[in-house]
C-alpha cells in the first residue's frame, strides 16, 4: 500500500500526517525545522509528500525536499477544501488538514509534474514583483485624476517618479534572466512574433508555464484554467465554464487576446467569425 504524507503549512510550523496511518507531529516552517522533517521522512520512506499551494510559506520546504530527492507535490487547496467536504470531514485545524490533504492525494492521485528549478522559481519571482509595480503604477495613477491637493498631487508624483524607476531596473533584471538560457531566448523570440505577445506576456508563459511545448493543446488549455466545463444532467445543460488552472496565466492571456483579435489578422478573423455564429464576444476572446 502507498504511504503519503500531508503536509499542511502555515508561516510559522509545517503540520505532517502520514497516510493511511495514524502518525502526525509539527516541526518549524524555517531551516532547521525543514533539517528534522527531511530526517524523519527519510525514516518514514513516504511515496509521495504533498504540500498545499499557501501563497509562498511552502516554498522553502518544497525546494529542499525536492533537492533531497523527494516527490514532491503542491496541490490546490480549493480542491483539497472540496473533497474534505466530499467526504464530511467538516471539523478544520492544521493536523486534520495535513490529514485530509494526504488522503486526497491518496484518493485522486494527481499526475506528478516536474517541479520548477532554481532559475525558473527566480524568473517567477521577477515576473510577479513587475505585475505587482504595474499595479502600483496605475492605482498611483488613477489618484493623480482625483487628488486636489497641491502638496498630495506632489507626493504621488515623486512616488510615481520612483515606481517608474523600479519598474525600468526589474526590466534590466528579466532581460539579464532570459539571456541567461538560450532556450528560454529562443522561447521568447518564437512567442513575441505573435502579433499580440508582447514581453510581458511571454515572459509570464516562460516563468509560469514550464511545460509549454511539452503539452499538447488541451493538456495547456486545462492547466491554464480556459478548457470549458460544462454542466449538464439529463436533458438539461448549463452554461460552459471556464476557471482553476494557474490565474497568472490565464489572466496575461486574456489581454494579450484582446489585443490580437485586434491586430493579428488570424485571430481577428477568427474572433469574428466565432461572433457571427452566435459566440457572445467575451466566449469568443476566451
Amino acid at each position: 500500500m502507498e504511504k503519503i504524507v500531508g503536509i499542511d503549512v502555515s508561516k510559522d510550523r509545517l503540520d505532517v500526517a502520514v497516510w493511511p496511518e495514524a502518525g502526525a507531529f509539527a516541526v518549524g516552517n524555517d531551516d532547521d525545522g525543514i533539517h528534522e522533517l527531511l530526517d524523519r521522512l527519510r525514516e518514514i520512506r513516504a511515496d509521495a509528500i504533498a504540500l498545499e499551494a499557501t501563497g509562498g510559506f511552502e516554498t522553502l520546504a518544497v525546494a529542499r525536499l525536492s533537492a533531497a530527492g523527494l516527490t514532491v507535490l503542491v496541490v490546490n487547496p480549493a480542491q483539497v477544501r472540496a473533497y474534505a467536504n466530499a467526504i464530511g470531514r467538516k471539523a478544520k485545524t492544521d493536523p486534520i488538514d495535513a490529514q485530509v490533504i494526504a488522503a486526497f492525494v491518496a484518493a485522486t492521485k494527481p499526475e506528478i509534474r516536474s517541479l520548477r528549478d532554481a532559475e525558473t522559481q527566480a524568473l517567477s519571482a521577477l515576473v510577479a514583483r513587475r505585475q505587482q509595480i504595474v499595479q502600483m503604477i496605475v492605482a498611483e495613477e488613477n489618484r493623480a485624476h482625483m487628488v486636489l491637493a497641491k502638496q498630495a498631487h506632489k507626493s504621488i508624483k515623486r512616488l510615481l517618479a520612483a515606481l517608474r524607476r523600479e519598474l525600468e531596473s526589474i526590466d534590466a533584471d528579466l532581460d539579464d534572466q532570459i539571456r541567461k538560457s538560450p532556450v528560454w531566448r529562443v522561447r521568447e523570440q518564437l512567442l513575441t512574433s505573435v502579433p499580440g505577445v508582447g514581453s510581458a506576456t511571454a515572459r509570464t508563459l516562460l516563468a509560469e508555464m514550464p511545460e509549454l511545448g511539452s503539452l499538447d493543446r488541451r493538456q495547456i488549455a486545462s492547466l491554464a484554467g480556459l478548457a470549458p466545463w460544462t454542466r449538464q444532467s439529463g436533458k438539461w445543460k448549463g452554461k460552459s465554464f471556464i476557471g482553476g488552472g494557474r490565474g497568472k496565466v490565464r489572466a496575461v492571456l486574456f489581454m494579450a487576446a484582446l489585443v490580437a483579435s485586434r491586430h493579428n489578422p488570424a485571430l481577428k478573423a477568427f474572433r469574428d467569425r466565432l461572433v457571427a455564429g452566435g459566440k457572445p464576444k467575451i466566449v469568443a476572446i476566451v
